[in-house]
């Protein structure tokens, strides 16, 4: 059952109710899952009206293709992969990624404090997360927090996979950084 929605209605009516365009059952797609792709979005974009924008195009997208969903799979994570999509197009039309340099593989393990980490509330990570720059973000975003290879990574991002291992190895380092100041 889908929960958070006025009615009772199972998450199977409310995507056929979407498949047949009905209004009523759009809005509460929208209701159930806004906050959680708006919470991706943002993830991704860093800037709440921007991610609004993405969020948006992504119900545009998602409503436009509710019908090629064939049921494999759980349906909010077929959702998510098309709010990443959006995120993502978003950020190719900024063209973050353009001057990605593959540096040396990053080599040595980035070590935290693991009482600076069990202070750090998810909000707190996720206001650190972002403020990375979009290039890091990203590629951290897809990695760590995602579970794509940095070939896929690569793949949707049209850079090397040494650039994406490289922007996650600068990602890592930055966010250490941070925490570092977090515990200042």
């Amino acid at each position: 059952m889908i929960r958070n929605l006025s009615t009772d209605k199972s998450e199977g009516s409310l995507i056929a109710g979407c498949m047949k365009n009905d209004p009523l059952a759009q809005r509460q797609m929208y209701e159930w899952l806004s906050p959680r792709m708006f919470a991706v979005c943002f993830r991704y974009i860093g800037e709440k009206e921007a991610a609004r924008d993405v969020l948006h195009d992504g119900f545009i997208t998602l409503f436009s293709k509710i019908g090629s969903y064939k049921g494999d799979g759980s349906f909010e994570g077929w959702a998510r992969r098309i709010f990443i999509t959006a995120a993502l197009m978003h950020l190719r039309k900024k063209d973050i990624l353009r001057h990605t340099e593959q540096l040396e593989e990053f080599r040595g393990e980035v070590a935290y404090d693991q009482g600076t980490i069990d202070k750090l509330d998810a909000q707190v990570l996720m206001k650190i997360i972002s403020q990375m720059p979009a290039g890091f973000r990203t590629v951290f975003n897809m990695f760590a927090i995602e579970g794509y290879s940095h070939q896929e990574i690569a793949k949707e991002l049209n850079i090397t996979e040494g650039g994406s291992r490289s922007q996650l190895s600068r990602a890592k380092l930055w966010l250490k950084e941070k925490i570092k100041e977090f515990e200042r």
